[in-house]
């Protein structure tokens, strides 16, 4: 399976100059990831657990990151 690195997921100060439209593509496609991988996990193909917990993480940084750009 992939590694933490392979997920390619960026740090909160390149998330804050992206736009609003390419923070929402991120978030669906973090979504995407996280939706895979959390199948592998209940069908026991997934090795490395501790990729859920980073995804969920990211993808709250994400919300919060759209939020503050909503308000």
């Amino acid at each position: 399976m992939k590694e933490l690195k392979d997920l390619k997921l960026k740090d909160t100060k390149s998330l804050k100059e992206l736009t609003l439209d390419n923070l929402k593509k991120e978030l669906k496609e973090a979504q995407s990831r996280l939706f895979n991988i959390t199948m592998k996990l209940k069908t026991d193909e997934l090795k490395q657990t501790h990729l859920v917990k980073f995804l969920r993480r990211y993808i709250a940084r994400l919300k919060v990151v759209i939020l503050n750009k909503t308000v």
